[in-house]
């Protein structure tokens, strides 16, 4: 055997770890560090030579199949990594597998052959730019409000397929649309440059694009589109800051287009609340524009009320030191300062009201006119109660006290119905009207131990009734005053031992007064018996117009509506928006006065809003505007039928009963509007005037010139026809007035009653009347409608020369027509023809040639005695021979006066014969007759 000499004793060596790079488009692997395999056997032949290197499998079992290994030189050991295939970085971007190397062995054949341990192989794959960006959306949509500067509008984002950072990231983004005002930064964010403005473009699109770091371009550009919003601020939307009112219209929506914006803030509740001021229309908001006295006729009230406060007047002298102030309406306003201004009311008139059921009736107004009475008083400082009526009444044979009193916002009634025997008691009522410094009309019906009060025609039940325990007796004697109250017996009598305060000496002892009002007073009645029922109150003094809301069946669920008694403020509540802009839109005015009274009503609309965040929960303004009530149309009152000359007798006159002035007035109101007639085929529009039922509240009857000698003459009313339709009058020798609110039928009757008489022997030329009337206070007026009354007088007075000049003064006056002197009032179809100082001259110039041809007469008569028997016989002039033996003068004292108008006196046709018998009806004065007979063309009398 031979002996063992082995020449292969050392393995290979290579390093433990290679890390390698491998780009896409090559397959060779560049080692670091490179690949060699040391072996100590070198230099020997084979056994130091490097035959080959072996891939094995890596962690993952499949990347040696893709690299094998080469030997580029075997005594050097060199050798070469490369791939079998291209490599794909976006499928696997990293490889690593283990290496080995084998030498030769010891011979050609490679026996005993040695292998190197295993290294480990990391192979990076080097990206190639193969793709280009695309962006994640083709079209990229925003909208944004306008006037604002965002941080961003909107991001579009590209992304690239290259696995690499280099290759895969996107650069930079560019907008390829120029002169927009938006910019984009690297990350693809958009932003504006300037405040957008939607009314100058609403919508903006524009183009972007996207690079890689490898600066490829993207395949295709996106699209960008940004809306431009309107800016939203949150209130209410649609307010229009003027209503226009037409009187007659009835209910009209105020806020017809009326939205809340809330910028999609979440709220869960919402509170309107509108308020409509009408304090400055008269006594607050439109009521009745009639007197207090009509409107109680009107609404059917119990008659029988005795006024506490009436106009100053030697028969009503206790409210004579009250100062007064202005009003819109027929009603007298007092001023009470707490103090000095105390109306006492006389015994007669408040005997007249005694008893335990009654109603009274005030419009009060607190604190004056421009002065907010306080609310709270401190403690140690309250002032007293202040009374507005204090009374003392005497029943059958017992004194029962009431007293009506203000404190604060509290109304108290102190009632005693017996002041000798029963415990007095106390109602008391906590109303925001007492307090307010606004106008508001009590009516309080005491039906003891009942008592109902009604503020502005809605009901109010006492907060309190309690009894008052032992209080000191008032002094029991009748007793009523107004603005204050007496102090008692006993404490006047400790106050006059020291000094006498301000008061007024009643005639047995100086009364004291405390508890004064302060503020103002109107229309203070008292009503003894049965109260008045609800709806006559409510017909008396609610407001005729006021809020409302239109159907209350389209209120969404979760919606509530309030409005106040007086109807001056509606509150709506909700918590959908929705259903709460529908709810706005249902608030309305409504006015149920036809002649509405016009002028401006100033409108609020206050809003409060609850969020679930009530930090950033929104505040909306207070809305303010006006609503406007347009004049309404007038009536047309129109007085006719009458005159303008009236010619009677002057007997007629003197009578007892006079004559009527107006027997056939006629009296009509329409109203005239403007009706547009276009639509019917018309060209322009017309005035269309429809009769309309109307109520009269006054009508007066003036006489023209001087005033009545009530000597001589007087006008002459039916009392009872006043008394029986309740209307009133006031007969003064400066004119008649007719008041009260009735219809015009019933004030027809009325005036056509009106007669006028003189005394005997008073009768004049003429005397002239004017008649007026009016509706509403005043407000409407009739035209004047004037009437002359001729008085025709006897020509008797002319047979004595003695009394031609009398006569002169008593002729009648002519009128612009024969007819009128038949004594009927006809119509005139020549008015201020010949004014009646012309017609004067006329009738004096006939009234003198008539002298004259009398005295002529009387002259004749005796030269014709002169004579003698002789010249009766045969002479011509026999035919001018006057006969004496029953003179009598039949004369037209009209006939010069109608040829001076051209009036011929033979209208009826030729050869009739007309007579005209003017009479007084009294056929005991014949001697007042005249007589006058025509014939023929010429209209000459023909004498008897």
């Amino acid at each position: 055997i031979a002996p063992f000499n082995p020449t292969n004793k050392h393995k290979p060596w290579i390093e433990t770890e290679y890390q390698g790079i491998v780009m896409e488009n090559d397959n060779t692997v560049l080692l670091n560090p490179p690949l060699f395999a040391l072996d100590k056997d070198a230099p020997l032949h084979y056994a130091g030579e490097i035959c080959g290197f072996r891939v094995h499998n890596g962690p993952s079992g499949s990347s040696s199949v893709q690299f094998e290994a080469v030997v580029l030189d075997r005594s050097t050991g060199e050798g070469l990594v490369r791939s079998k295939e291209p490599l794909d970085c976006e499928s696997q971007r990293e490889h690593s597998f283990t290496i080995q190397a084998y030498d030769c062995g010891e011979g050609p054949d490679g026996a005993n052959s040695k292998k190197s341990h295993k290294a480990t192989v990391h192979v990076r794959v080097n990206d190639v730019n193969e793709f280009s960006p695309v962006f994640v959306e083709r079209r990229y949509e925003a909208s944004v409000p306008e006037g604002r500067l965002f941080d961003r509008i909107v991001r579009v984002e590209a992304l690239d397929a290259d696995c690499s950072p280099q290759y895969s990231q996107i650069c930079f983004y560019d907008i390829l649309t120029p002169n927009i005002p938006f910019v984009i930064d690297n990350d693809g964010n958009i932003k504006n440059t300037e405040p957008l403005d939607s009314k100058r473009q609403r919508v903006h699109t524009f183009w972007v694009t996207a690079f890689d770091c490898g600066k490829n371009r993207a395949q295709a550009d996106a699209q960008v589109v940004v809306t431009v919003k309107p800016s939203c601020k949150p209130g209410w939307i649609g307010w229009s800051k003027r209503v226009e009112y037409t009187p007659g219209s009835g209910s009209i929506p105020l806020f017809p287009s009326l939205h809340l914006e809330t910028c999609e803030e979440t709220v869960w509740n919402i509170q309107a609340t509108v308020e409509l001021q009408t304090g400055h229309i008269g006594k607050g908001c439109d009521r009745d524009s009639y007197s207090d006295r009509s409107v109680r006729r009107l609404c059917g009230a119990v008659r029988g009320e005795v006024d506490l406060l009436p106009p100053p007047s030697p028969a009503a002298n206790w409210t004579s030191a009250l100062p007064t102030l202005p009003s819109s309406d027929s009603s007298l306003v007092f001023s009470f300062n707490g103090s000095t201004h105390v109306a006492m009311v006389p015994d007669s008139i408040a005997a007249a009201i005694s008893g335990d059921h009654f109603t009274l009736q005030l419009w009060m107004r607190r604190g004056g006119i421009n002065t907010q009475p306080p609310t709270n008083q401190a403690r140690g400082n309250r002032r007293e109660e202040e009374t507005i009526v204090c009374s003392t009444v005497k029943n059958d044979d017992s004194f029962s006290h009431y007293s009506l009193s203000v404190h604060g916002c509290r109304l108290s009634l102190f009632y005693w119905p017996d002041v000798s025997a029963a415990r007095p008691v106390k109602f008391l009522w906590k109303l925001e009207q007492v307090c307010d410094s606004e106008w508001h009309h009590l009516s309080l019906s005491v039906q003891f131990p009942s008592v109902t009060l009604y503020v502005d025609g809605v009901t109010f039940d006492p907060a309190l009734i309690h009894d008052n325990g032992a209080i000191p007796n008032p002094a029991p004697r009748q007793r009523l005053v107004i603005g204050a109250c007496w102090e008692t017996e006993d404490k006047q009598k400790d106050i006059l031992n020291n000094t006498i305060p301000e008061g007024k000496d009643t005639g047995d002892l100086i009364v004291c007064y405390v508890g004064g009002y302060r503020g103002l007073l109107s229309g203070v009645t008292v009503r003894p018996g049965s109260v008045e029922p609800h709806s006559v109150v409510e017909c008396l003094y609610a407001c005729r117009e006021g809020l409302d809301f239109g159907d209350l069946e389209t209120l969404g669920s979760g919606m509530k509506v309030h409005v106040n008694p007086s109807q001056s403020v509606l509150v709506l509540e909700g918590d959908d928006i929705e259903s709460f802009n529908r709810a706005v839109q249902q608030v309305t005015y409504r006015n149920s006065l036809r002649f509405a009274t016009p002028g401006v009503r100033p409108l609020k609309l206050t809003t409060s809003l609850r969020c679930f965040n009530e930090e950033s929960c929104l505040t909306l303004r207070q809305l303010e505007g006006y609503l406007v009530v347009l004049q309404p149309d007038a009536p047309q009152i129109s007085l006719s039928g009458v005159g303008p000359h009236l010619a009677r007798p002057a007997p007629e006159f003197e009578g007892p009963r006079g004559v009527p002035l107006f027997p056939e007035l006629r009296i009509v109101c329409s109203l005239s509007h403007a009706v547009n007639t276009a639509a019917q085929g018309m060209e322009g529009g017309a005035l269309m005037s429809d009769a309309v039922a109307h109520t009269l509240d006054g009508c007066e009857v003036q006489p023209l010139g001087e005033e009545l000698n009530p000597e001589r003459e007087e006008l002459l009313v039916d009392m009872d026809a006043l008394r029986e339709r309740g209307l009133e009058i006031i007969n003064t020798t400066a004119y008649i007035a007719i008041t009260g609110a009735e219809s015009i039928s019933v004030y027809e009757d009325v005036l056509r009653s009106v007669r006028y008489r003189l005394a005997k022997g008073s009768a004049r030329f003429e005397r002239r009347f004017r008649l007026s009337c009016s509706e509403m206070n005043g407000r409407y007026t009739s035209n004047e409608l004037t009437l002359e009354v001729n008085f025709l007088h006897s020509l008797d007075s002319l047979y004595h020369p003695s009394h031609l000049l009398a006569s002169q003064q008593q002729f009648l006056h002519p009128s612009h027509h024969t007819g009128e002197l038949s004594g009927h009032t006809l119509p005139n179809p020549h008015r201020n023809s010949v004014v009646p100082g012309a017609a004067t001259v006329i009738i004096m110039v006939c009234v003198g040639f008539l002298v004259v041809m009398v005295i002529l007469g009387v002259f004749r008569i005796r030269s014709i005695h002169r004579r003698g028997e002789g010249a009766r016989g045969g002479s011509k002039e026999d035919s001018g021979q006057w006969d004496d033996s029953a003179l009598t003068i039949i004369v037209n004292p009209m006939e010069s006066y109608e040829s001076r108008m051209g009036i011929s006196a033979d209208t009826e046709g030729e050869g009739e014969e007309d007579e005209e018998v003017v009479e007084s009806p009294d056929d005991a004065n014949d001697d007042q007759r005249i007589i006058i007979k025509k014939e023929g063309r010429d209209g000459h009398p023909r004498r008897y």
